[in-house]
């Protein structure tokens, strides 16, 4: 069963290219509804998959040495893996050498991008919730994991009671009644695999890519390439794992990342795949993948390093070896800070060049390709939300079961 339905997606996603190529634009116009339609319907599962996942995980496991062991773990291998990956899109940067982009392109597309006022302090403020609500409601997801803490913990220390039994049997059902959702989404998401295909080829059809930023665009697609299929399978195989396993059984969730472009609208797919297809104890899927989702960024890294440089190098600023190491470390606490909002690695990037002074004229010639871009990095994120997930599943075997 589990080959037939990467043969049924693979069968949507050549369908959807093929769509995509008749260039009809009523065609186009209904499979971009359809694609719209399935992204917000995983996006209204998000939320709560986080909420319950992490609150009923904590409740059961409560603030002692298994949940300690396994947030170090999973925040190890976070960092571990993000910096790789600004250091690999720093090692394709200085291999490839992107050149300067002729002054005059930069002018005209600066009215296409505002400067961002940046405050590190506004961000730890946003985050901070002040009432129960607004978090839900604008997917505040550091905020609700914020929450989501306190009252999973506080639930673990309630002494055992016929109310601390009724709360645990609600949210349990509410949990499995959120993951038959889940499978009644991913029972009928071919029909969103070719929709999510059609839009993608419309859109480059459209002239989404060009010449112009070529090396740019190689060095984020070679460093997000080499991560995925080099970097994150040695941290597999490092700790006893097998990659090629893991990633066929995490495959539909990082391709629905590739065409929806959010780690956390694929969430629900993500943990339906690590706890079915690679077998990972659902405690620990449903604690470490919804905080992955948040603070794992290695695509982001990736990204916010290699546009760093390009827009301050087009700025006529001093790129040497030791501002480029210190660029590494921004972008791997920039990324691992990055709100999870669309096109957050963007805006975040967009928000750093400004405080530094730079002419941010050029993230406008930046915008048009971004979606690719997204979509690489979404996939990315993913994969290696899930290594991080199946590592700490096998680093903690003994004390998860």
């Amino acid at each position: 069963m589990k080959k037939a339905q990467i043969y049924i997606w693979l069968g949507a996603l050549a369908v959807g290219v093929g769509i995509g190529l008749l260039r009809i634009e009523a065609v186009d116009s209904i499979m971009n509804f359809i694609a719209t339609v399935y992204t917000r319907l995983f996006r209204l599962l998000a939320v709560p998959t986080i909420v319950l996942a992490v609150i009923t995980t904590l409740a059961s496991l409560g603030g002692g040495k298994d949940m300690g062991k396994m947030f170090k773990t999973a925040l190890t291998y976070t960092l571990l893996t993000t910096f790789a990956a600004a250091a690999v899109a720093l090692c394709y940067y200085l291999l490839i050498a992107p050149g300067n982009l002729p002054p005059s392109a930069i002018g005209a597309e600066a009215e296409n991008v505002e400067p961002v006022a940046f405050s590190y302090a506004d961000h730890i403020l946003s985050v901070i919730p002040d009432n129960v609500v607004r978090p839900l409601l604008e997917g505040n997801v550091l905020a609700l994991l914020l929450m989501c803490f306190a009252v999973g913990i506080a639930i673990s220390k309630m002494p055992e009671s016929r109310p601390k039994e009724i709360v645990m049997n609600g949210l349990s059902g509410l949990q499995e009644l959120l993951f038959i959702l889940i499978r009644w989404l991913i029972a009928i998401l071919p029909i969103g695999i070719v929709a999510f295909a059609a839009q993608l080829i419309a859109e480059v059809g459209a002239g989404v890519m060009f010449d112009s930023l070529g090396k740019y665009v190689a060095v984020i697609i070679a460093g997000n390439c080499t991560q995925f299929f080099i970097v994150l399978p040695l941290f597999l195989l490092l700790s006893g794992l097998n990659p090629v396993k893991t990633l066929s059984g995490m495959m539909p969730a990082v391709l629905m990342a590739l065409f929806t472009k959010s780690s956390a609208a694929t969430l629900p797919v993500t943990m339906e795949n690590a706890e079915q297809r690679v077998k990972v104890n659902p405690k620990v899927a449903r604690f470490v993948l919804p905080i992955c989702t948040t603070i794992n960024m290695n695509g982001c890294a990736a990204f916010i390093l290699a546009t760093s440089l390009f827009v301050m190098q087009n700025n006529g600023m001093e790129l040497s070896i030791p501002t480029m190491i210190l660029w590494v470390f921004i972008s791997v606490l920039s990324a691992v800070g990055n709100a999870g909002v669309p096109m957050g690695c963007y805006f975040l990037t967009l928000s750093l060049m400004s405080g530094i002074g730079a002419n941010v004229g050029i993230m406008g010639i930046i915008l048009p390709i971004y979606t690719i871009i997204d979509m690489v990095e979404t996939a990315e994120n993913v994969w290696s939300d899930s290594c991080v997930c199946a590592i700490t599943n096998r680093r903690l075997k003994p004390k998860a079961s």
